[in-house]
């Protein structure tokens, strides 16, 4: 080999530059890719993570439905033991009312670990929401839209309404000359 075919096989200083340049280049290029692959990984991580939260959410609001289900199923019975308390208070039924009580309690004991709660109104303002007017008394004794007395109780799941109470509300009468200054 002569000197011209060494200096040829030997690398110039700008061919190295260019490969350093090169190396330098797609160096970056990788690392820009890796901080993009991380990106996007992070993005997906989040996404999933939602996607669970979102999924837990739907079970558990899932999972209220079905017991609001059975608790509404449940409320008629509730109203059939305390229909059967109201009716029979004879001395010979004192043994089997106190097991029914026993009963009774348990249930509503039950049903107040589930969630449910009892709208207990009288004696309250009337709220449509929780409430539904049956009748109403003309009366000054008491204050306008107070609830005087429940035909049937209501009871809330969750915060949800089953079944609002029935009840009877105070109104007051409005004279000739109330009506004429409203």
């Amino acid at each position: 080999m002569d000197e011209r075919d060494l200096n040829a096989a030997a690398p110039s200083d700008d061919d190295g530059a260019a490969n350093t340049a090169r190396a330098d280049a797609d160096l970056a290029k990788l690392s820009a890719d890796l901080d993009d692959l991380r990106q996007t990984l992070q993005r997906r991580q989040a996404d999933f993570d939602n996607y669970r939260k979102r999924i837990d959410k739907e079970r558990t609001e899932d999972a209220k439905r079905h017991t609001a289900r059975v608790v509404e199923a449940l409320i008629p019975i509730v109203d059939g033991f305390e229909h059967a308390f109201a009716a029979h208070r004879e001395a010979e039924y004192e043994s089997y009312r106190r097991g029914f009580e026993l009963i009774y309690k348990q249930l509503l004991d039950n049903l107040a670990k589930l969630g449910v709660e009892r709208i207990e109104p009288l004696g309250k303002a009337f709220d449509p929401h929780l409430h539904q007017a049956m009748d109403r008394t003309e009366t000054r004794e008491h204050d306008d839209g107070e609830i005087l007395q429940v035909f049937q109780p209501g009871y809330v799941f969750h915060g949800r309404v089953l079944r609002p109470a029935m009840v009877r509300v105070a109104v007051h009468s409005q004279t000739a000359s109330d009506r004429t200054v409203n």
